[in-house]
């Protein structure tokens, strides 16, 4: 029987790819059998995590981007299949977690929020897709989150903006997907819950996370690391061919409340 998780031969593009779950994507990837290319602004860390994943034996090479900057993602993806010669899987990571009262929230916030978590999603994925539709197959992965379905009492922390944008990755999710179907393309999305990285780490650091969890999760915990690793092994796998449109919640049951 072939193991339909197996990623040899596979090219994979991991964006937001220098710390944090990024990091994390890349190395279940690669430990797949997948060539992984990690995409991120900071190319100082890049290069780290380059050479992390290659002493574990995954051909890695790194390509700095701002996702933000259209000139950037036409030039990344080109590096990449340069390097590699196709890109057989996308996972649309890069994000940031800013957030402050609506009421209060600069324009500025709301646009980085909006263009980072949002719209910089639909244009990678559009010049990623344009070489998966030509070569008729592709697996793209969007990261959402469980802001993706819900908010959180504003008592907590105000996160409007950047559920506005999650949810707006669910339904670009279910866009690309129903256009791209009959190209060979299956587009999903992975909705996380909390997990411990860069971008939480503040929250972690000062114990605002715990009472969140006991009030808000079933586990009572946050996410840890590799626990978000059967979701995109599976949905850049040809183990996920006849899913697409979907958006996986890994919360811990948070969402069941």
């Amino acid at each position: 029987m072939n193991n339909l998780f197996d990623l040899t031969g596979k090219v994979a593009l991991v964006t937001g790819a220098s710390s944090g779950l990024g990091v994390q994507f890349a190395k279940a990837l690669g430990g797949q059998g997948a060539k992984v290319c990690l995409a991120a602004r900071r190319l100082e860390k890049l290069e780290k995590v380059q050479e992390e994943l290659k002493a574990l034996g995954i051909e890695a090479f790194a390509v700095k981007c701002d996702v933000t900057n259209n000139d950037d993602i036409i030039n990344m993806v080109k590096a990449c299949e340069e390097k590699f010669g196709k890109i057989d899987i996308l996972v649309n990571n890069a994000g940031v977690g800013d957030v402050a009262p609506a009421t209060e929230m600069p324009v500025e916030m709301w646009n980085k929020v909006i263009n980072t978590n949002l719209n910089s999603l639909f244009f990678v994925a559009r010049e990623v897709a344009k070489g998966m539709i030509k070569r008729g197959y592709g697996k793209i992965v969007n990261i959402g989150s469980i802001h993706s379905e819900v908010v959180m009492n504003n008592a907590t922390w105000p996160v409007t903006a950047y559920a506005t944008a999650k949810g707006g990755v669910k339904m670009l999710t279910k866009g690309l997907a129903s256009e791209w179907a009959k190209s060979g393309i299956t587009v999903n999305a992975i909705g996380p819950a909390y997990f411990e990285s860069e971008m939480t780490q503040a929250i972690f650091n000062a114990g605002g996370l715990d009472p969140v969890e006991n009030a808000y999760c079933p586990m009572g915990r946050a996410g840890k690391a590799g626990e978000l690793d059967g979701a995109v092994i599976y949905f850049a796998s040809d183990a996920s061919t006849y899913t697409t449109g979907q958006i996986l919640l890994v919360d811990g049951g948070w969402t069941t409340l």
